[in-house]
């Protein structure tokens, strides 16, 4: 049987890491930024960890990769986050159109990425529909789908917005991954961490933690310590009886009183096994609580790699039924995008308005062309009756050496993760 082979980037605290090594994948690299998540990666493998700047070739050389089986990672999610503001490509921190371009050099057979639900918004259309794009014209056949975390094995609601690319031939056995049937909830997966010093009020915390609790938040380095999440976050805990406004050194003891009255806070193994890992897994998270806590809580959870992990490992086998694949050149996300692109110079207003929803009006063009610009250069040129728009380079960064993220990077790596 081949060997499944994986580069990893981003790869944080090893959540997709962990669940792709249970899936059948090999790390001949992980590349990791933070200090403290790439020792967590040491400390619990024997990977090569590459440490730095992913986009930084002093770090690691692509090249050198060529013929790997999997290029993976989660990149950083503020450009697209609904609690930021969304900047996207012009966010410095984007890496997910850089990271694409590194299919060129290393040939992948596949292709795996993530993010937040954000970018899966109509604010990020014509981007993903770039994104799209470019992997066909690579040799790719990609789709994205929205994931619920919830649906393998997670006791929390945490939303991924994934994209999986493959070859044509390879694509065709290619089945995103079934949901569970039945779903976890907060009590039940920690009822046993909770009740570890004698607290006679498990039972009864554990009926109100009746549900999967909300996702977790690991923050950034720019915020203060480890809690979980912004007040409507903190609101959703606090109905599970959780104190979301920190994490404690241990769970709850003899004298602890009941739920109602005062509700425990969770514990890093807690917050370690609402993200997917088990006391099997037996991962120790390296650093002080606040930055264990950050590595969780930003980390892709392990049955959710592991579910996709195995997805495309049977996609590589060729095993089970092959199917249709769809046509890359008629999925679309944007059609004003696209149209744009194949106009391949101006493109007027009425030729725009046909491939938009029926009913859009000129507002709406105005206000479609308004989140385009955001991304991509665009020329308008009046005209007597409307406009005429042409667009122009992406904004984001794909590797140049005169990008602005570089200066952004080398001015604040302390607050980059």
């Amino acid at each position: 049987m081949e060997r499944l082979t994986v580069v990893e980037i981003c790869a944080g605290a090893g959540g997709q890491a962990l669940g792709l090594h249970k899936a059948g994948f090999d790390h001949v690299l992980a590349v990791e930024i933070d200090k403290n998540a790439a020792a967590t990666l040491r400390a619990n493998s024997e990977w090569t960890v590459a440490e730095g700047d992913v986009a930084d070739q002093s770090v690691w050389n692509p090249s050198d990769y060529r013929g790997v089986t999997l290029l993976a990672g989660g990149v950083p999610c503020p450009p697209f986050s609904s609690a930021g503001k969304q900047l996207g490509s012009s966010d410095e921190r984007d890496l997910f159109a850089w990271a694409v371009e590194q299919a060129e050099k290393l040939q992948p057979r596949a292709i795996l990425l993530e993010n937040v639900r954000g970018l899966s918004a109509t604010r990020f259309a014509a981007y993903r529909q770039r994104i799209l794009d470019r992997l066909s014209a690579l040799g790719y056949v990609a789709e994205w789908r929205l994931l619920q975390a919830a649906d393998f094995g997670v006791a929390q609601l945490r939303p991924r917005f994934v994209l999986v690319a493959l070859r044509p031939a390879d694509a065709r056995y290619f089945y995103w991954p079934s949901p569970n049937k039945t779903r976890v909830s907060v009590g039940d997966a920690l009822f046993d961490l909770m009740g570890a010093n004698g607290w006679p009020h498990v039972e009864a915390w554990r009926a109100r933690a009746n549900s999967i609790g909300p996702t977790l938040v690991g923050g950034s380095k720019k915020h203060g310590g480890a809690d979980l999440g912004p007040t409507r976050a903190k609101l959703a805990w606090r109905a599970l009886a959780v104190d979301g406004r920190g994490v404690a050194d241990g769970p709850p003891g003899p004298d602890w009183p009941h739920p109602d009255e005062r509700p425990p806070r969770l514990t890093i193994p807690m917050v370690a096994r609402l993200q997917g890992w088990s006391d099997n897994d037996s991962w120790v998270f390296t650093g002080g609580k606040t930055s264990r806590y950050r590595q969780i809580g930003n980390a892709f959870p392990p049955p959710v790699a592991q579910a996709l992990g195995s997805s495309i490992a049977s996609a590589l086998r060729h095993e089970g039924i092959a199917r249709e694949i769809p046509d890359t050149d008629s999925t679309i996300h944007d059609p004003v995008y696209r149209r744009l692109v194949d106009g391949g110079g101006y493109v007027s207003s009425a030729a725009l308005l046909k491939v938009m929803e029926s009913g859009s009006t000129q507002a709406h063009l105005e206000d479609k062309m308004r989140q385009i610009l955001l991304d991509f250069e665009l020329d308008v040129e009046v005209v007597s009756n409307g406009a005429r728009y042409k667009i122009g380079a992406f904004r984001g960064f794909t590797g140049q050496t005169d990008h602005r993220r570089h200066d952004f990077v080398t001015n604040h790596k302390s607050k980059v993760s």
